[in-house]
């Protein structure tokens, strides 16, 4: 049987989907924008925490 797909990793994901991420390419920033015109609390993948 094979490994499951979803092995979370924190830092993996705020490298993949983070904000500086979102920001560096032009669809990034066009989604950053779609999240902020629809109000999103969350524009992009956070570490968490305080």
């Amino acid at each position: 049987m094979s490994k499951r797909t979803w092995q979370p990793k924190k830092r993996k994901r705020i490298r993949t989907s983070g904000f500086m991420k979102r920001n560096a390419t032009a669809n990034g920033r066009k989604t950053l924008k779609n999240r902020r015109d629809k109000g999103r609390t969350s524009l992009a993948v956070s570490a968490g925490g305080k």
